[in-house]
C-alpha cells in the first residue's frame, strides 16, 4: 500500500511539474516565424534571405531531424545559406510549433504531403531540399513522391534502411500505448530536463556541441508531452516505413548528394548512406572521416558546398 501511495504521489507531482514546465518552456521559446494552415492544422515556418520571389531566387528547404525543431537547422545553416538563397525552414508536423493529425502523422508520406502543400502556398514550384537524419529520410520520401518538385537533394546522415540504432529504439519506447502517454505527461519532462544535455552531447560526438546549444536550438520544446509523443511515434514507425520504401530508391531522379560521418553511432554510414548511394543512380557520397552525426553543425561548410553545387546546376530562370 505504501508503495502504491508513493507511486501515485510521484506521478501526481510529475504531472504538476510537467504542466508548469510546459508553460515555462513555451514562454522561453516562442514561435520565431509564421503559421500556414494546411488541412485545418497549423504549420510553423521561417523564411530567410533577401529574395522572396520564387521566380528569381533559388529556394532551399531545410528539414530538421528527430528530437529537434527548425531552430536546429536555423542555427547550423539558415543564415549562411540566406546570403545567396531563399531559405525555408519548417517545424516538421508534430514537432516544434507545427501540428499534425493523430495516427498517420508519423509517416514520412504524410509529412511529405504537408511539405508539398506548404510549398504550394508559398509559391515554390521547385527547390533544393536539405534534410538531416529523420529529416533526411523525409527529404528522400518527398523526392520520390514528388520528383518534379525537387531540383536537388542533400541528405545528411539519413536513415534509409531497416537496421536502426539504439537511439531510435529508445525513443520508440515512449510510443507504447497508455504507458507512453502516462510517462510523457508525468515523469518524462522532469527527468528529461536533467538528461537532455547529455543526450544531445552524445549526438554530437566526437565533436562538441555549439555554445549554449540547448537554448539556441530551443531543444527543451521536445519535452512537452505532445511533442515527445510525436517524436516517439516517428521513431517507432520508421523501420516499417523504410522496409517498404527501400525498393523505390533506384527510381530517384533528383541530383543527390549524401553526406555522412564515419564515426556516426546514431545512423550507421555502412548500413544507410553507403547502401543508399549504391542504390541511387548518379548519387554522390561524401564520407567525412572523424565526424559524427551532427554534420550540419560540425561540417557546415561541406553541407553548404553541396547545396551550392546543386543550386548551380539549376538556373533561377528554370524555377518557374
Amino acid at each position: 500500500m505504501i508503495t502504491l501511495a508513493f507511486v501515485a504521489a510521484l506521478l501526481c507531482a510529475g504531472a504538476v511539474i510537467t504542466l508548469i514546465g510546459t508553460r515555462l518552456i513555451e514562454r522561453a521559446h516562442t514561435p520565431r516565424g509564421r503559421f500556414i494552415e494546411i488541412g485545418g492544422l497549423r504549420q510553423h515556418l521561417v523564411e530567410l534571405g533577401s529574395g522572396t520571389d520564387a521566380q528569381t531566387t533559388t529556394a532551399v528547404v531545410l528539414l530538421h531531424g528527430a528530437a529537434c525543431n527548425l531552430e536546429d537547422m536555423h542555427l547550423a545553416l539558415g543564415e549562411r545559406l540566406a546570403d545567396r538563397h531563399r531559405v525555408i525552414l519548417l517545424d516538421r508536423p508534430g514537432l516544434g510549433w507545427s501540428e499534425r493529425r493523430a495516427g498517420a502523422g508519423s509517416s514520412p508520406t504524410y509529412q511529405a504531403a504537408i511539405l508539398r502543400d506548404v510549398l504550394d502556398r508559398l509559391g515554390v514550384d521547385r527547390c533544393v531540399v536539405v534534410g538531416h537524419s529523420w529529416g533526411g529520410g523525409l527529404a528522400l520520401t518527398f523526392a520520390l513522391d514528388y520528383p518534379r518538385r525537387v531540383a536537388g537533394l542533400v541528405l545528411i546522415a539519413p536513415p534509409t534502411h531497416t537496421r536502426l540504432g539504439p537511439a531510435i529504439w529508445l525513443n520508440a519506447g515512449l510510443a507504447m500505448p497508455l504507458a507512453g502517454w502516462l510517462l510523457a505527461h508525468t515523469l518524462a519532462l522532469p527527468f528529461g530536463a536533467l538528461l537532455i544535455g547529455l543526450g544531445f552531447r552524445g549526438a554530437f560526438l566526437p565533436q562538441a556541441s555549439p555554445r549554449k546549444y540547448l537554448h539556441r536550438a530551443a531543444a527543451f520544446l521536445l519535452l512537452r508531452p505532445a511533442t515527445l509523443l510525436a517524436n516517439s511515434a516517428d521513431a517507432a514507425h520508421l523501420r516499417a516505413f523504410l522496409k517498404r520504401q527501400v525498393e523505390r530508391y533506384g527510381t530517384l531522379v533528383a541530383p543527390t548528394i549524401i553526406i555522412t560521418g564515419d564515426r556516426d553511432t546514431i545512423v550507421s554510414p555502412q548500413h544507410h548512406s553507403m547502401k543508399l548511394a549504391a542504390a541511387v543512380p548518379g548519387a554522390k557520397l561524401n564520407v567525412l572521416p572523424g565526424f559524427g552525426h551532427m554534420l550540419h553543425h560540425a561540417a557546415a561548410d561541406r553541407v553548404i558546398a553541396a547545396v551550392e553545387e546543386l543550386a548551380s546546376k539549376w538556373p533561377s530562370k528554370e524555377s518557374s
